[in-house]
């Protein structure tokens, strides 16, 4: 049975000037596919898969149309294609290229040939023809990705062939970012109370047209989530903060706060 809708719906906004339109609240789906090497200061479980089920279709339930998602995050890819690919118009579906996780170590690939055979894994495991956003998965050394390998241009051979929609970079480095808005439709970013140093980077790409992910806006949990999301949403160049959560009552509370923004 499908959870009820919160009792405001998710606020939409604008991804850039890529015509979607975003929940300003995503789901991060790393928490249903990997426990393992992860920065939560907390330990979880890896929920079963009929809770996976659960989760995922609770959130479209609610409301989020935003599945943000990648290669590195275990088996979330596969729990995605499982368990809600049989409604895959009701979501915006954003994965990654460059990280992969196996055997308990993470393993980073910018080549031509890497990213193709990364894109084409992923299309598998979820259960799509096509992703609407595609990003790079920086390991930390955004400018040598972005000038010293394969992996700019590669996106958009695979943007121009209909495999995704729309390419972007998902960095660690405020310059990195920068760097992006010269051939991105998307950048997705590290910003919250506790680190601002991509505020530049988001005010630019607001200005450019350059829809903008906020990733770890509670801090890996560590920061309140009302503070936390009304500091991120009241920065009209964000379009959506992705938030990664085995607690659907958590969700809805982060939707709350979203719809008094």
């Amino acid at each position: 049975m499908s959870a009820p809708h919160p009792s405001l719906p998710v606020p939409i906004r604008p991804l850039g000037r890529t015509g979607l339109r975003v929940s300003t609240v995503g789901f991060g789906a790393f928490k249903i596919g990997r426990n393992i090497g992860v920065k939560y200061p907390r330990k979880y479980d890896l929920p079963d898969d009929k809770a996976a089920e659960r989760i995922l279709n609770t959130v479209l339930d609610m409301g989020i149309n935003l599945i943000d998602t990648a290669p590195a995050y275990g088996s979330s890819e596969e729990r995605i294609g499982n368990h809600i690919a049989h409604r895959r118009s009701e979501y915006i579906l954003s994965t990654k290229v460059g990280e992969t996780f196996i055997d308990g170590q993470s393993a980073f690939d910018f080549t031509e040939r890497g990213i193709t055979a990364s894109v084409e894994r992923s299309l598998a495991r979820l259960k799509t023809d096509a992703v609407d956003i595609l990003l790079i998965h920086s390991r930390g050394d955004d400018l040598d990705i972005l000038t010293k390998s394969n992996a700019v241009p590669t996106l958009k051979r695979l943007r121009d062939e209909g495999k995704t929609r729309c390419i972007g970079m998902s960095g660690k480095s405020p310059e990195g970012a920068i760097a992006s808005l010269d051939w991105a439709d998307v950048v997705m970013v590290e910003f919250n109370t506790m680190r601002t140093d991509h505020l530049d980077a988001i005010q630019q790409a607001a200005l450019r047209g350059v829809g903008v992910l906020v990733k770890k806006a509670l801090y890996s949990g560590a920061l309140d989530p009302q503070d936390a999301l009304r500091f991120v949403l009241q920065h009209k160049g964000v379009s959506s903060a992705v938030v990664g959560s085995l607690n659907t009552d958590h969700l809805r509370a982060n939707i709350e706060v979203a719809a008094s923004v």
